[in-house]
């Protein structure tokens, strides 16, 4: 029932709940406003009619908050309260919007859950007495006092750090605006989409707003958007080594933010990411710090750990609410450690520690994450595969079933800790250098040491036959870039990097592999640069003197010998045609093989597929003559515009010579054990009738096994992208089932045979698939003329054991995208010497739509089993305000329909 302001006096005062929400009557508001999160601003304005307690309900500011922020990721700007930003996102706030109108208010309708909320959206901190707190206060403290004292061991407040920054002078709200009032910053909030906003526009937020957990600008790009700002502070004289810097700016995970928050707003209790330790100095206001050591999870907070990846998700309230609502539940040796930190003090968050923030008023500042030697292994530790360790760093022995803390206490008597000097005490006061962890209900002691925590590393995963965490900083082939760059980079420090290396990569099992082979093949021993496998692709590589050792041990046993199998058929057939007295040899390990176990896999579940990983002793490997010179992926940013334009060129000449060899046809289907042929979905794209034609047309075997990889590939594609989220548009997730074909034989060339039956031409060939810029290499040139000591000229694309069979578009993926970070005019000079044909793709004779190749190379992208579309929508942030996939298919893929081949 729609109720108006004229009607209230006609009714009878009482609980009204019953009868206005139903049998909605039975869940509480907490989780009715749940529910209502879930639903679409249109949907939420029409139930706000459907009662008076419905109307209550979904006029309340929080739910439009969320409703607005859930939106796509877009430049905010707060119009007064969160119903009218939304609204004015929507276009429909002049239809809607009557200033006369006054709200309508209700009795007999009360709500504890609501008035709670209220009141944390209202309340002021300005008269909460929050003391000194119990961290410790220095002045003046040297490097090597922090680093015996502090550093991976307990917090401390240091002032003095900021005294010559110009920082401490100018940021405030008034001068930042000067400058940067037309400057957009990112916003930090519990949605997934990622928001930004002028300065000017969040100045005016924070003046205006009464939210329970505001906005905040937590911008971790604000040196490219504001480099200004770089300049106004300084990395402080205590924490002088970041590992991470070995990295290229676009490599290295984020490590720097700017903090800007009003009151009530703060950061929820968290453990920073992959355990690095974190610096926070404070330029304007106050802060409220709590903080409570490794693995003491905090009162509200849950942790949890998903046992297939690792990935680790925290529920924890927002910090107002914990302060308002927990806090006042602990007992005194329950409570956190705790400090108000004032401008200019800078504090120091060691590794693994659980902290929340809140702002007692508007507050600027500047933090920092950072690798050094005191927690380097900690952050391989994070890294690595499996699920229990992770657990246990944060939730302490509350992650481990009894089983797993009976099997703890068996071991900890063995174990070679120095358990006396090593372990974490918990001291109430922090009065000496260790501190207070409580015993989390178990009897076991737990300690925060490293050997401590290997223990719960799965020992049946390994880091190249694993799935990767989602809530790691880094990826697989960054981490390993890292681990290799620190290992060149920095000799002085290869026992520390040779440790976590061991934890992250399993680097002891794998070089012990590798000696193994050497010693075998009469192979000199490896030198100290030579121990750590090369290279960030999924199999130990290892130079050796003149000789290259590939172990294959990607996706387990059963995928390496394929793998290997096709790669020693393909260094075959290259041979074959070039010397003809070469005899063919069959491979029963070889190409069809393969696709046909990819086949299989294509119709696994993901608990199947980590199942199939296996475990083993035994691996394939490969021995190859080396290769002097370098990859691109080292010379990238040394290579003139000539030189990057000929790689383009070489590239194509390399394409053709592939894409021609010929590939052993397949005929026997018969162990497939296929059930039913491949069909049409139910409803056609644009009324196409494939489904008609489907049973006239003869595939080829090859094709036919193509085809269904492909369709089975594309049945979780909306589950996949969902949880690869980010900067995936949602709109275009949404979308994805629409866009995609419902076959992909409807994406081939169809001609009809002498018969008057279709037929698909066989569009398999020979593909390398994984030409990126770590399997590209070059040679040292003579000397130029343009002034430069050496130039380099390409001369080998290497790593075949992804090598397969099917569609020549698949190899121009990775080079667009990682070679030429999308440049078309490098595209268009691959082109220009590949000179051969893609193919019509559906002809209007079919009755199907005419597809060009911007679409069948888009589909392939949005299948594709790696995050192809996370490197597309990085790569442009202007393609995630997309509301179309064909939109991005032209802006990505548009020149292939302008290509003729020669």
């Amino acid at each position: 029932m729609e109720v108006d302001g004229n009607s209230q006096s006609h009714i009878v005062s009482g609980d009204r709940r019953p009868d206005a929400l139903g049998y909605f009557n039975v869940l509480s508001d907490e989780i009715v406003c749940s529910i209502l999160n879930l639903l679409s601003p249109r949907d939420v304005a029409r139930l706000a009619c459907a009662s008076s307690v419905m109307y209550i309900l979904c006029n309340e500011e929080p739910l439009w908050m969320n409703l607005c922020l859930n939106k796509e990721n877009r430049e905010l700007e707060y119009k007064g309260s969160w119903k009218r930003t939304t609204l004015h996102g929507l276009q429909v706030l002049n239809k809607c919007d009557d200033p006369c109108k006054k709200p309508l208010q209700f009795d007999g309708f009360n709500s504890l859950f609501l008035y709670k909320r209220f009141y944390r959206c209202y309340t002021r901190l300005d008269g909460f007495a929050f003391d000194q707190g119990n961290v410790e206060r220095k002045t003046d403290l040297s490097l090597e006092e922090f680093l015996q004292q502090y550093d991976a061991q307990k917090p401390v407040l240091v002032s003095g750090l900021a005294d010559t920054w110009l920082a401490k002078k100018t940021w405030t709200p008034e001068q930042l605006l000067i400058k940067y009032e037309d400057t957009s910053f990112r916003i930090s909030q519990r949605s997934a989409n990622k928001v930004a906003m002028k300065l000017k526009d969040y100045v005016s937020y924070i003046q205006e707003q009464h939210d329970e957990d505001p906005l905040y600008i937590f911008d971790d790009k604000f040196g490219e958007v504001a480099p200004d700002l770089l300049k106004d502070y300084s990395v402080p004289h205590l924490f002088p080594d970041d590992y991470f810097d070995v990295l290229d700016s676009d490599q290295r995970p984020p490590f720097r933010w700017l903090i800007i928050g009003p009151e009530r707003s703060g950061a929820s209790w968290h453990v920073d990411p992959a355990l690095t330790s974190a610096w926070n100095t404070l330029l304007c206001g106050r802060k409220r710090w709590a903080l409570y050591p490794p693995g003491r999870v905090p009162l509200g907070v849950t942790v949890h750990v998903n046992d297939e990846d690792g990935d680790v998700d925290i529920e924890t309230p927002s910090s107002l609410q914990w302060w308002l609502d927990f806090y006042p539940l602990l007992a005194d040796e329950d409570k956190p450690i705790e400090c108000t930190q004032l401008p200019g003090e800078t504090i120091y968050v060691p590794t693994g520690w659980w902290h929340c923030v809140l702002n007692l008023e508007t507050t600027i500042a500047v933090t920092q994450n950072y690798v050094n030697s005191k927690n380097f292994e900690f952050v391989c530790l994070d890294m690595a595969p499996g699920y229990k360790h992770k657990g246990v760093c944060r939730a302490g022995l509350l992650a481990l079933e009894e089983q797993g803390k009976l099997d703890v206490e068996d071991n900890l008597s063995t174990m070679e800790l120095a358990r006396k000097q090593k372990k974490i005490k918990i001291d109430e006061h922090m009065n000496d250098s260790n501190c207070e962890i409580a015993k989390n209900g178990s009897d076991l002691e737990f300690s925060y040491d490293i050997d401590f925590l290997k223990m719960f590393l799965d020992k049946n995963r390994d880091h190249y036959n694993s799935l990767w965490s989602t809530s790691n900083c880094i990826g697989q082939r960054e981490l390993r870039d890292w681990l290799w760059k620190l290992w060149i980079g920095k000799p002085g420090l290869r026992d520390l990097i040779w440790k976590g290396a061991c934890i992250a990569l399993n680097t002891s099992k794998w070089s012990k592999c590798m000696e193994e082979l050497c010693s075998f093949h009469n192979i000199s021993m490896p030198a100290d640069e030579e121990k750590f496998p090369v290279g960030t692709g999924s199999n130990p590589v290892y130079l050796v003197g003149d000789n290259v050792v590939k172990i294959f041990v990607e996706d387990g046993l059963q995928t390496s010998i394929h793998a290997l199998g096709t790669e020693l058929e393909f260094y075959s057939i290259m041979q074959s045609t070039i010397d003809d007295n070469i005899q063919d040899t069959e491979y029963p390990f070889g190409i069809w093989s393969k696709k046909l176990f990819e086949y299989k896999k294509a119709g696994m579940s993901l608990e199947e597929l980590v199942r199939s990983g296996g475990h083993a002793n035994i691996w394939p490997y490969i021995i190859t003559k080396r290769c002097k010179g370098k990859i691109f992926a080292e010379l990238r940013d040394v290579l003139s515009g000539e030189e990057v334009s000929n790689l383009a060129s070489f590239l194509g000449k390399q394409l053709h010579d592939l894409h021609v060899l010929p590939v052993t046809t397949l005929d026997d289907l018969s162990y497939l054990h296929m059930e039913k042929k491949l069909e049409m979905g139910h409803e056609a794209h644009e009324k196409c009738t494939m489904d008609n034609i489907i049973k006239d047309i003869n595939l080829p075997a090859a094709s036919k096994v193509f085809f269904t990889i492909l369709n089975q590939k594309k049945k979780d594609v909306s589950c996949r992208l969902t949880k690869w989220g980010y900067p995936i548009p949602s709109t275009l997730i949404e979308k994805v089932n629409e866009y995609l074909p419902n076959d992909f034989v409807e994406l081939q060339s169809l001609f009809k045979n002498e018969n008057g039956k279709l037929e698909v031409h066989n569009c398999c060939s020979w593909v390398h698939t994984d030409i990126m810029d770590d399997n590209i290499h070059l040679e040292q040139m003579k000397e130029s003329g343009n002034g430069r000591e050496i130039s380099w000229r390409p001369s080998y694309i290497y790593d075949f054991s992804n090598m397969s069979v099917g569609d020549p578009l698949l190899d121009l993926i990775p080079i667009h995208l990682d070679i030429f970070r999308g440049d078309v005019q490098l595209l268009k000079k691959l082109l220009e010497s590949y000179k051969l044909p893609f193919g019509k793709r559906s002809s209007s004779d079919n009755g199907c739509k005419v597809r060009h190749i911007s679409y069948l190379t888009m589909c392939y992208c949005i299948i594709h089993e790696e995050n192809i579309l996370g490197a597309i929508f990085g790569m442009s942030k202007e393609l995630r305000t997309a509301n179309s996939w064909e939109e991005v298919e032209e802006t990505v893929w548009g020149y292939l329909n302008e290509y003729f081949s020669f």
